[in-house]
């Protein structure tokens, strides 16, 4: 199979460049190669190279960022999406869209379904479920939302907490922000098995769920840090420009009506990421 890959230069791209290659013909293209805001550029490339599956990565993700930057939040995170959808149609290339948790306001106290109706407070999280939507617009496409990533390559909020952690700096972890960290192999290999499963929203984040002070506490433990370094606070106290959901847990039973297996616990999957990361 040929698959396109957007955004092939951030963590899940590159992770998802890496398990398709053995298998799958596969085109991976960063935002240099490709302006996904660009219709005319976009209609050319998914032109030329016809895939038959894109799995759109590319995403403006720095939720603090957006708010300052919302005309870039929207080009790039909503009618981005959209073009290329329009330019996959074209070809008739199945298009897979990574949305977020971050479309839920976290004002529900079980984990978020499919079915649930999203309702985000942040920039990012408005932008990106203008991108679900026109999306979805078109009759062969998925959106995949997931949370809280962290993988072997860029920046994210293990290797901040592990490079602060190595230096002996104290650190501030908001305590009363809920949601499943996802390491981003589990996700790459989860987004390549519904390449041939039916069309839907699919919730795919690790089992299981924690705040992300208990999230550093992990981290620190796994990595042999002293716990203390992590204190505590409340979201107002942090001081966040962006306002985030309270709750955004997400249950994944929209997998297993795919016979796919529900992902492994957090904990487990962190375990693995440590190993491998501090043994290089």
């Amino acid at each position: 199979m040929k698959i396109l890959i957007t955004g092939a230069h951030g963590q899940l791209g590159k992770e998802l460049v890496r398990k398709s290659l053995p298998f799958h013909s596969i085109v991976s293209l960063g935002k240099k190669e490709f302006d996904i805001t660009n219709q005319d550029q976009a209609g050319n490339v998914i032109l030329h190279y016809k895939p038959q599956y894109i799995i759109h990565t590319a995403a403006f993700t720095s939720v603090e960022q957006c708010e300052i930057e919302r005309k870039k939040a929207f080009e790039v995170n909503a009618l981005g999406a959209g073009i290329v959808a329009k330019a996959a149609e074209k070809v008739n290339a199945r298009m897979f869209y990574i949305s977020t948790d971050y479309v839920f306001d976290g004002k529900k106290h079980s984990p978020y379904t499919v079915e649930d109706r999203p309702n985000p407070l942040s920039i990012y999280g408005i932008s990106k479920l203008l991108g679900e939507r026109l999306v979805l617009l078109s009759n062969n496409a998925s959106i995949i939302r997931t949370s809280w990533l962290f993988g072997h390559d860029g920046s994210n909020f293990v290797k901040t907490m592990l490079k602060l952690a190595e230096i002996g700096k104290e650190v501030k972890v908001v305590n009363d922000q809920i949601g499943c960290p996802t390491y981003v192999s589990d996700l790459a290999e989860t987004i390549l098995q519904l390449l041939d499963k039916k069309n839907g929203i699919y919730h795919v984040s690790n089992s299981g769920y924690c705040s992300w002070y208990t999230f550093a506490q992990t981290i620190f433990e796994q990595a042999g840090f002293d716990l203390k370094l992590a204190k505590p606070v409340t979201t107002k106290e942090y001081g966040a420009i962006c306002p985030r959901p309270p709750y955004s847990v997400m249950e994944q039973s929209s997998l297993e009506k795919q016979g796919i297996k529900p992902l492994r616990h957090w904990k487990e999957a962190l375990n693995e990421f440590m190993r491998k990361e501090l043994s290089q």
